[in-house]
């Protein structure tokens, strides 16, 4: 082949039209991804509270007045949300005053207020205070002696459980602490046909110093003589 044919032919290449190269189809971008829902925690089981008793009304006996103020002190502790100050907690003590001489002694604290334009009584350690001053008995130890030293405190138609708590908050306002006394006023006080069993069991006799032994032997006696009522009435 010529010079002249191979330029001919090279000229033919330069001025050929480049093919078109097909492009693969570029593919659609992803969707963005969300991220993740958070899974709603379960529902935390609300905590339920025991419901509560009011104290029962307070007319001015003293017999009541520890177990009023006791019940009372109980309710504000457990449910001390409800009050936002003393005075409030004073005025719900109050209400429960409807008789006798704690009524008029409600009355009269009112009747301060009415005067001097201020509740006479502030702080709740001192509405206590004067409630101890008013409806507790005055000499306290004195007369829980003269209960258990007398000739008119049996079990009588209680249950040794009832006959029990009764003894025990006598015995703590006497100041009785030995074990021996203890066990003797605890024992004359009994049932004769309780105190009789005890004395005559032949054998697991609780001793002369243990208290707590007798409350457990009487207990017995006294669930077993009373589960045998129910069977005769039944007869």
């Amino acid at each position: 082949m010529g010079l002249i044919a191979q330029l001919q032919q090279l000229t033919q290449l330069i001025t050929a039209p480049t093919p078109t190269v097909a492009l693969p189809p570029i593919p659609p971008s992803p969707p963005p991804v969300s991220p993740p829902s958070p899974v709603p925690s379960a529902p935390s089981k609300q905590q339920t509270r025991p419901k509560l008793s009011s104290p029962p009304d307070f007319s001015s006996e003293w017999s009541s007045g520890q177990a009023f103020l006791n019940s009372c002190t109980l309710y504000l502790r457990l449910a001390l949300e409800q009050f936002t100050c003393d005075e409030e907690k004073i005025f719900w003590t109050l209400a429960f005053f409807k008789d006798g001489c704690a009524a008029k002694w409600s009355k009269n604290l009112f009747r301060q207020e009415v005067d001097t334009g201020i509740f006479p009584i502030q702080f709740w350690t001192d509405f206590k205070q004067q409630f101890r001053s008013q409806f507790f008995p005055v000499n306290t130890e004195a007369d829980a002696i003269n209960t258990l030293e007398g000739s008119l405190y049996y079990q009588g138609n209680q249950t040794v459980d009832d006959y029990l708590d009764s003894f025990l908050i006598l015995a703590s306002d006497a100041r009785y602490t030995d074990p021996w006394t203890l066990v003797v006023k605890f024992h004359r006080r009994l049932k004769l046909n309780i105190q009789s069993q005890i004395a005559t069991m032949p054998f697991g006799r609780p001793v002369d110093t243990d208290l707590e032994a007798w409350c457990v032997v009487a207990r017995r006696i006294d669930q077993v003589q009373l589960a045998n009522e129910a069977f005769q009435s039944m007869l």
